[in-house]
């Protein structure tokens, strides 16, 4: 049989980090098969829709690359299936539960049902529907429970737990799992409004959907014992479960804002490559089996399997994620990024610069910064001609040495085109420079760079003079040697 898989978001938020891995691990599993991911929009609890959740979730899962092969079809594109479209087919298969004995009717009002949760937390009991002491129609009889359905009374069908046995399924990922049905609680399936839960719906649609596989976060974990009473009840065959570790902060919690971004969008924003934020996301929790840390799409739809998704919960690293970008900054095209860092530049007042002069500068920084974005901030030197005041510890340094201010003086002074076009003809300059001052040729790099950047460190100082040029260079040689 083919694999199927499903990615199956709520739209009540922009998609998290921890989703994108939900829908990436759900992607590479597909693809490594050869099978069908599709996409399907989770929304019976309409009290949380966010306005946008569905077309930003779906745009962000587009930008990193994960793509879905069914659904309906629109604009020559799949689109997600929809569960509020399809509420009249849940309310069917309710009812056969009903019909079969195993779902039931319940009457309860809210006041009751808190009442209820009261005086179990009174008792130290787990808060549970009792079956046996609310009003349901196994403690009113069928008799009155038609009475009531004929007046119209609000109610709710519940799915019926069968108390005394176990419940077992097996997970690719945590081994066999065994609950007892007395830890279940009889799920509501479908709401007063007519409205199906989760539980019904997603059940409903992975079999009809002919899914193989449901892969999902653990935190799903406790609901997989109430689908499998379902898949019983209805007689299917329930699909193969894989519940993936959750993803956390530094300190072990739950992966929050307080630690950093957590939307995709945001990370979109900050400037990571989506190759980079596949690679770094794939590998929190699925281990390779290898040392190796960069790998392609097509790499990872090679490599992956479940069998190799880790059981406890992965650390969400910031600094390797930026470490990580920063590597695949080096590898990516110059000339591609000149290009994308074109509107920047824009921004910042730099319309009219030569794309192969940014791409040289790229070249040049690269090694030094994480973002793209980072070049236009780390040197801005190479860009525009009004530089950043100097700081005071700066300002120290070169004003408080007339032996610096001499060295400089003499490389001026020797500063031609030749010297530019040669990187030992540089050194050699600056050598002679510093002799003439009394000064070892370290002592005059440093503030040659803070002259000529007003920077304390950057890239490669020969090439950073190249890369600014003879008459920018004399120009800001002779503001620091003559000031007005």
């Amino acid at each position: 049989m083919s694999v199927r898989v499903r990615f199956a978001p709520s739209p009540t938020g922009f998609l998290h980090i921890g989703s994108l891995r939900t829908a990436l691990y759900n992607y590479l599993f597909a693809r490594h098969h050869g099978g069908t991911c599709i996409l399907r929009i989770e929304d019976t609890d309409r009290t949380r829709f966010v306005e946008g959740a569905i077309e930003e979730q779906i745009s962000s899962l587009a930008w990193a690359g994960v793509t879905f092969d069914e659904g309906p079809h629109v604009g020559g594109n799949y689109g997600p299936y929809t569960q509020s479209e399809r509420f009249d087919l849940y309310r069917e298969y309710g009812m056969k539960l009903v019909d079969n004995g195993t779902a039931y009717y319940a009457f309860d009002t809210s006041e009751e049902l808190d009442a209820m949760r009261q005086r179990q937390q009174a008792a130290g009991i787990a808060p549970k529907y009792d079956r046996s002491a609310m009003r349901n129609q196994y403690t009113l009889g069928e008799d009155e429970t038609r009475r009531l359905l004929d007046e119209g009374a609000a109610h709710v069908i519940r799915l019926k737990v069968p108390l005394h046995q176990d419940v077992r399924f097996s997970d690719v990922i945590r081994g066999e799992v065994i609950v007892n049905g007395r830890e279940i609680d009889d799920q509501i399936l479908l709401k007063s409004d007519g409205f199906p839960t989760y539980h019904l719906a997603n059940v409903v649609d992975d079999h009809l959907m002919e899914i193989t596989h449901v892969i999902r976060a653990e935190e799903w974990l406790p609901s997989t014992p109430k689908h499998i009473i379902l898949y019983q009840a209805f007689g299917w065959e329930p699909p193969t479960f894989a519940h993936v570790p959750l993803l956390l902060n530094p300190d072990r919690s739950k992966m929050s804002k307080r630690h950093g971004d957590v939307m995709v969008r945001d990370f979109a924003r900050k400037g990571f490559f989506p190759e980079a934020l596949v690679n770094f996301v794939a590998l929190c929790g699925w281990n390779p089996g290898s040392d190796n840390e960069f790998y392609s799409m097509q790499d990872l739809i090679s490599s992956f399997t479940l069998e190799r998704v880790n059981k406890a919960g992965a650390v969400f690293d910031y600094q390797k994620l930026n470490w990580m970008n920063g590597e695949y900054l080096k590898q990516r095209d110059a000339q591609d990024l000149a290009r994308e860092l074109h509107p920047l530049l824009v921004e910042r007042g730099y319309p009219h610069i030569e794309p192969s002069y940014v791409a040289d500068v790229i070249v040049l920084v690269r090694e030094r910064v994480a973002f793209l974005s980072d070049v236009v901030e780390f040197a801005d030197y190479l860009f525009g001609d009004v530089l950043p005041p100097l700081s005071d510890e700066a300002s120290a340094l070169l004003s408080g040495n007339d032996k610096i201010s001499v060295a400089i003086d003499s490389f001026r002074k020797g500063l031609v085109p030749s010297v530019l076009e040669d990187a030992d003809a540089f050194k050699g300059l600056a050598q002679q420079s510093a002799e003439a001052a009394g000064i070892k040729m370290g002592a005059l790099l440093k503030p040659l760079r803070l002259v000529l950047t007003h920077r304390e460190v950057g890239a490669d100082l020969f090439r950073t003079v190249q890369l600014l040029g003879l008459e920018r260079c004399l120009s800001r040689l002779d503001a620091f040697l003559s000031p007005s």
